[in-house]
């Protein structure tokens, strides 16, 4: 049995899905009300962890209604096909650019083939296709009535994504964000740090950084992150991405080589955490090795665009 779901208070608890085998990587979000909700699946490998924690909770998979995905990557809804298999009465909601890509992730896979070679089936293995009657499209304006006193608001977010949506629950005056707004990386002890995610192929600076503005004209109180976690810091962590995405692009508009991106960046990211006390063996690398392969082709891919 895992550990049980984080309480973040507001009726709203934090999964851990151990993605990729890293804890704190990807979680899923309940909302436990009137219509049980939950926010992001992770990738399949993650579903047995979803289980586990929903039974911890008392909450029956007949009782959720309603699985959320920000966006339609596999490491946020590649699980979504799977774990409705085993939840009679719930629908998928989705941005209305992503549903082809659940009812049909064969372009999906092969996109994610391409980035994660032979570990592919390890790391998202089955990615299962959802019915179209079970998927609802939300984007820009569009509510949810999940409780009496809960009526969560969808908001169109690319910069990530173009099939991206953000979601803001009045009752905690949070936002969902999905990786529009970046990742949070927790995993050092006394250290927290937030960093852009620039992957493939829809990245969009100019995007990102309006929507992150867009977030702050909120004036949320938390965030809620795909990668990974809640902030009570919401301006904090949107100053640090936002800095950070103007020196991303930097270093990828100096080199032609998308090797040598990818080493530059984890480079400057080394040197800022060392600065901080973060020592070059900790475990986080690990994670931000990978990361920043795929921030580099993001990148790379935009600055080609460009020229």
């Amino acid at each position: 049995m895992s550990e049980r779901p984080k309480d973040l208070g507001f009726h709203t608890y934090l999964i851990d899905g151990y993605d990729m085998g890293f804890e704190g990587r990807t979680g899923t979000y309940v909302l436990d009300n009137k219509q049980v909700t939950l926010i992001e699946t992770g990738p399949s490998p993650s579903v047995k962890r979803i289980k586990e924690g929903l039974e911890t909770l008392n909450i029956s998979l007949q009782d959720v209604k309603y699985i959320i995905v920000t966006h339609v990557h596999l490491d946020h809804a590649g699980g979504a096909g799977l774990f409705l298999e085993s939840c009679p009465n719930a629908e998928v909601i989705v941005h209305p650019k992503g549903k082809r890509h659940l009812a049909d992730p064969s372009r999906l896979v092969k996109g994610a083939r391409a980035v994660y070679g032979e570990e592919f089936d390890r790391l998202f293995e089955p990615v299962v296709p959802i019915p179209e009657e079970k998927i609802i499209e939300k984007g820009e304006g569009d509510v949810l009535t999940i409780d009496e006193h809960r009526e969560l608001e969808f908001l169109d977010t690319p910069g990530h994504a173009n099939h991206h949506i953000g979601i803001y629950d009045p009752v905690s005056n949070g936002i969902f964000t999905g990786d529009t707004a970046g990742i949070r990386y927790h995993h050092v002890e006394g250290v927290t740090f937030y960093l852009p995610s620039t992957s493939p192929n829809q990245f969009n600076p100019e995007a990102m950084l309006a929507q992150i503005q867009r977030f702050r004209h909120r004036e949320p109180s938390r965030l809620y992150f795909g990668h990974y976690g809640m902030t009570e810091e919401p301006e904090l962590a949107m100053k640090e991405v936002r800095e950070w995405i103007p020196e991303f692009l930097d270093i990828a508009r100096e080199e032609t080589s998308l090797e040598v991106i990818e080493k530059n960046l984890r480079k400057q990211v080394e040197a800022h955490l060392n600065a901080r006390g973060v020592p070059q063996d900790h475990d986080v690398y690990k994670i931000i090795d990978l990361d920043m392969k795929v921030c580099a082709m993001g990148l790379y891919d935009y600055v080609q665009k460009e020229n």
